[in-house]
């Protein structure tokens, strides 16, 4: 064996010799490799945790063993004793040295630039009475002549001191009643739930005072789950957490998970235990943050829709994937959150608020919760963009609401440079409409790509994609300098004016940045937008006729992706129906604005349970003039739509031709039964 070996670090690639004994996080640190760790490699903060992808990798010339690694160190004895177990593998990089060739993989969490969860808590003016509140009592002792039990005792004192009387009790209570009235110098802290349709419940005790208790707010969104950790008796939102949710590796969109269920006989359970885990995952690393224990979190809401909803509980999914599209129950749940294996107090409740049809579920009831466009006259449209997308249409007078499979492309999947929002990924795009130049930011970095310092500031990621809002805006700035057409087509006759626009395969592309690895935007990627947004639009157009109504007064655009999105270039696209551009707005992540209002207002959880059942559902699916909308919005910004408000504030582009077959090579023709037409 030589005194130096060959080491790789996935997912980056990044490889380099280095000597028998050298640490593996000073061999990360010394290539570059994105690896996290904050207390100085003395193995307490647990960051740098690593495993190594045992086998032969012939590209690499590489033979990675575990017995390439030196043995379990005390620091790594001590860290798993102390805080969490390392275990299936998993080493702490800092305490780990090098003992052969390796391959290393350094997991998502054990990075710096980990994925961007755009999800932070919305300012929302919330009139607080949660369903549990905290009594303080004093237990007198038992006594030979008046022998009672210590849950009597507890029973007993809270009707004296506080009037409350016919308490039922949750089973966990006896499990430590009798340790915290020792603990407590027979003084303890009771929690009691009442949701004024059910007998009030004891679900909870704490030796002696407890001042603070906490409550859960939670978006299980297709892609990510947002956890926000909310004290009950202010209301403040105390830590935010949020990650991917892990469901995404058995299928990107919804309907693909749902295939995973039909076809794997596993598939179901395997999917709801990872979100569970995640979910209980996050809970762990807000409590950290705050420093108090999960015995104090006591409430959860947990908004999401109908497919994480039925995944989550452990109902039958399957049925969600055909018409018509049974729900196992839409009602609101109201449960003790240990069924279904969520690590808060064992008394701790569950609430989901009700779902209203077969794809439109408690994240939608949530939104409307948020933003009430039921409380005015004005006509607003809500849309709340995601692999699968909600749109609620209404006012006072009447409400309705359908989904729309928008897919995964506005999250840059099935782009070929796409990706998700991550420090790197191209969010904002201009083109010169005279000379065709591009100027772009990228998330990580504050400035454009042509001022000065740009190349330094995005030194530690570089320029690695292009992530949803920055396609959308690559897309429509496109089509207003005429290298698109309104049908969506690259157009050859560019490439006179730009290198920018090249043959590729038998259309064309567009060059989006020039870089070491070229960021280009293809025909397929453009079409696979318009295919997404269209099937947005499309849902808009078929609620408005329902409605009926021509034109909305007001338009929100809900969730994460939502709050990057450049109203403009959502409208420029045809993502968003026309209207006054100043009556567009972000609202940030409205579903766990609403689930936070449901946390902390009872009054709120018996708005939202009647809001649900005042809603008109339309089934896109199954709609007649569903695919007419569809085809005629593919056009950008539409076929047919006019787009006033918006053409008086954006030039609208003269119409080009659109050669799309590259010069030299012929345009493929077809026969029909008349006559012989050329094919585009």
């Amino acid at each position: 064996m030589t005194n130096t070996v060959a080491v790789v670090f996935t997912p980056s690639g990044l490889r380099g010799e280095f000597a028998l004994g050298t640490p593996l996080l000073e061999a990360a640190r010394q290539l570059g490799v994105d690896i996290d760790s904050v207390c100085g490699g003395r193995g307490l903060c647990g960051r740098c945790q690593i495993l190594c992808t045992e086998g032969s990798f012939p590209k690499h010339g590489i033979e990675s063993r575990a017995n390439h690694l030196s043995n379990f160190s005390i620091t790594e004895k001590r860290f798993s004793e102390r805080k969490t177990p390392l275990i299936n593998g998993r080493r702490l990089s800092c305490h780990t040295l090098i003992e052969g060739p390796l391959v290393i993989d350094v997991p998502a969490e054990s990075q710096v630039h980990r994925q961007v969860i755009r999800k932070a808590a919305e300012t929302r003016d919330i009139a607080l009475d949660p369903d549990i509140h905290l009594y303080y009592i004093e237990v007198a002792p038992d006594d030979m002549e008046n022998g009672k039990s210590e849950l009597a005792r507890v029973l007993e004192a809270l009707e004296h001191d506080w009037q409350i009387r016919d308490l039922r009790v949750d089973s966990s209570i006896c499990l430590t009643i009798a340790e915290h009235l020792r603990r407590g110098n027979r003084t303890i802290t009771t929690a009691v739930w009442s949701d004024n349709q059910q007998p009030a419940q004891l679900i909870a005790t704490w030796p002696g005072l407890l001042e603070d208790i906490y409550g859960l707010a939670i978006d299980v969104g297709s892609t990510t789950i947002a956890l926000h950790l909310t004290n009950l008796h202010t209301g403040e939102v105390t830590a935010s957490t949020g990650c991917m949710n892990p469901q995404i590796r058995f299928g990107e969109d919804l309907m693909s998970r749902v295939s995973y269920v039909m076809m794997q006989p596993e598939g179901a359970a395997d999917m709801t235990r990872v979100v569970r885990e995640a979910i209980n995952q996050l809970i762990n690393e807000a409590v950290a943050e705050v420093g108090i224990s999960s015995q104090q979190i006591v409430s959860m809401v947990i908004a999401g829709n109908t497919i994480m909803h039925h995944l989550l509980l452990g109902y039958d999914a399957a049925p969600l994937g055909s018409a018509p599209f049974t729900l196992a129950t839409a009602e609101p749940i109201n449960m003790p959150a240990r069924d279904i294996g969520l690590a808060i107090n064992p008394g701790g409740r569950l609430y989901i608020p009700p779902c209203i049809a077969g794809h439109v579920g408690a994240d939608t009831t949530s939104v409307m919760l948020s933003e009430q466009p039921y409380h005015g006259d004005a006509i607003s449209l809500i849309i709340d963009i995601g692999t699968n997308a909600e749109i609620v249409l209404g006012n006072a007078t009447k409400l309705l609401a359908c989904s729309s499979p928008t897919g995964p492309a506005f999250e840059g999947a099935q782009i070929s440079c796409g990706q998700r929002a991550a420090p790197g990924a191209i969010e904002r795009v201009r083109i010169d409409a005279d000379t065709l130049h591009v100027r772009y930011k990228v998330i990580g970095s504050n400035l454009w790509s042509d001022e000065t310092g740009f190349e330094e500031s995005i030194a530690g990621h570089g320029v690695t994609g292009v992530c949803g809002s920055g396609i959308i805006e690559a897309v429509a700035e496109m089509y207003l300098t005429g290298i698109l057409s309104t049908d969506g087509v690259i157009g050859g006759h560019m490439m006179d004016r730009t290198p920018r626009v090249h043959a590729h395969k038998r259309t064309f592309a567009f060059l989006l940045a020039d870089r070491e690895s070229p960021i280009i935007v293809t025909q397929n990627d453009v079409r696979q937008i318009q295919l997404a947004k269209a099937a947005l639009y499309a849902g808009v157009k078929l609620l408005m006729d329902r409605f009926p109504t021509d034109s909305v007064d007001e338009i929100r655009i809900a969730g994460a992706f939502g709050s990057n999105v450049d109203a403009k270039y959502a409208m420029v696209l045809g993502l968003i129906p026309d209207c006054h551009l100043d009556k567009v707005s972000s609202v940030g992540n409205a579903a766990t604005t609403g689930a936070r209002m449901a946390l902390l207002s009872r009054k709120s959880r018996v708005e939202i349970e009647d809001i649900a059942r005042q809603v008109e559902k339309i089934e896109t699916a199954v709609a007649p003039d569903f695919q007419e909308y569809f085809i005629t919005a593919m056009a950008i910004p539409h076929k047919t739509d006019p787009f006033q408000h918006l053409f008086k504030i954006v030039t609208r582009p003269t119409p080009a031709s659109t050669d799309d077959s590259p010069r030299g090579q012929p345009r493929r023709r077809r026969r029909s039964k008349r006559n012989e037409v050329t094919s585009d």
